[in-house]
């Protein structure tokens, strides 16, 4: 008879330099992946509503904060996603993918450029989902070359998203930024101090994290498909950074509120809407793949290419009025099943239940019909094109 070993504890949930913000602004904290975070504050279709409206403060800092400095940064980040990295320019982001060997999507991540060009070593900010942060660390970890620095650097960095129709207008007035010459997926180094020296336009190079403080490094990126910047910050300037910006309008955003935000506009959510199960083809993103480098998964994308794919995720509209499609919901076409929904909810704009879901590729033509089995109740439902909101207009 062979013994068994009872689980021990569950390791305590890490929290962001914001958490004393969160606990003062009265939010409802739940785990998530790993960390300790808002749920919401006021509620979920209020803050949905003040993002769409008007300008939302988001707390991000789970997301890992990863830095790659040397001269072969490049070839690492390259072989390792399907962004060819030798094209960013200084301060240029990129969405990438970074995939196993059979091409399915290990996480999704931003890198950026921060060096300034100038015959500085190149140097990459890269952020991937809190879930991953530390896979994709150890990945980078075990294919860099000796001239490659990699830093993990969360908790000494925050990062608050500013999102929404009145994002660059609250910023530009509290730190007396200039914000119009930077480009959509762009970031620069911004005067930290509001009023302070420094140039309002923002300069390029940064020594991240190092730079922090006298500065904050501003991206023109985010998650909720509003107009919005994501700020880095030192852990120390967090709070009073984030009470600066509710006292100037912002609505204080939680978790729930950017789940809702982000499907609207279809983007994706890790360990959701891929698992290490899907290709980026298969997950209707080869617009965020560039077949002009090697990189670890390319074969299979290739096949994929030439003789297509399987299944393709589509967007789901359920416009009965009552019936929300979650994750796990089954699809059905014909009465037959063909796939589990990966992400569904409520539209809190649209005023009805949308869903994604991985879909066989004949089945995706927009106007197919479905039924959806909400809790044992089958209910109709219509492939719609993707976003379900149409985009908001991006002033370059």
């Amino acid at each position: 008879m062979s013994e068994t070993t009872a689980p021990g504890p569950a390791p305590p949930l890490e929290r962001t330099p914001l958490y004393p913000f969160h606990i003062g602004h009265h939010a409802k904290m739940v785990p998530f992946a790993g960390w300790e975070m808002p749920l919401y504050y006021a509620g979920i279709i209020p803050e949905h509503q003040a993002v769409r409206s008007g300008v939302g403060l988001f707390d991000v800092s789970h997301m890992g904060i990863l830095t790659a400095l040397g001269e072969s940064a490049v070839a690492l980040l390259s072989r390792r996603t399907t962004a060819n990295v030798s094209k960013l320019i200084p301060g240029q982001v990129r969405y990438t993918f970074l995939l196993d060997l059979d091409g399915t999507i290990v996480d999704d991540l931003l890198i950026t450029r921060t060096d300034d060009g100038g015959g500085a070593v190149p140097a990459f900010l890269v952020v991937p989902n809190a879930a991953r942060a530390l896979r994709v660390f150890d990945l980078f970890r075990q294919h860099r070359k000796p001239d490659v620095q990699l830093g993990y650097h969360n908790h000494a960095a925050a990062i608050l998203a500013v999102q929404g129709p009145g994002a660059r207008a609250l910023l530009e007035r509290h730190f007396g930024w200039d914000l119009a010459k930077l480009k959509f997926y762009h970031g620069a180094a911004f005067p930290s101090a509001a009023g302070g020296a420094g140039d309002p336009r923002g300069r390029l190079g940064l020594d991240f994290p190092g730079g922090l403080g006298a500065e904050f490094w501003v991206s023109r990126t985010g998650y909720t498909g509003e107009p919005g910047y994501e700020m880095f910050v030192p852990a120390v300037a967090a709070v009073p950074c984030a009470e600066a910006l509710v006292a100037g309008g912002a609505v204080p955003v939680g978790l729930g509120a950017r789940d809702t935000l982000r499907l609207e506009k279809g983007y994706l959510l890790s360990g959701q809407d891929f698992d290490r199960d899907h290709t980026p083809l298969e997950a209707a993103q080869e617009r965020f793949v560039e077949f002009d480098h090697d990189f670890v998964g390319r074969p299979v994308l290739d096949k994929q290419q030439k003789e297509g794919v399987p299944v393709r995720l589509a967007g789901v509209a359920v416009r009965e009025p009552g019936a929300i499609p979650r994750h796990g919901t089954p699809v059905l076409h014909d009465g037959h099943p063909v796939a589990l929904v990966t992400s569904g909810g409520l539209s809190p704009t649209l005023q009805h239940g949308i869903a994604l879901a991985y879909l066989p590729t004949a089945l995706t033509e927009v106007g197919t019909t479905l039924t959806l089995d909400v809790r044992g109740r089958p209910v109709p439902a219509q492939v719609v094109k993707l976003p379900f909101l149409a985009a908001t207009p991006v002033r370059r």
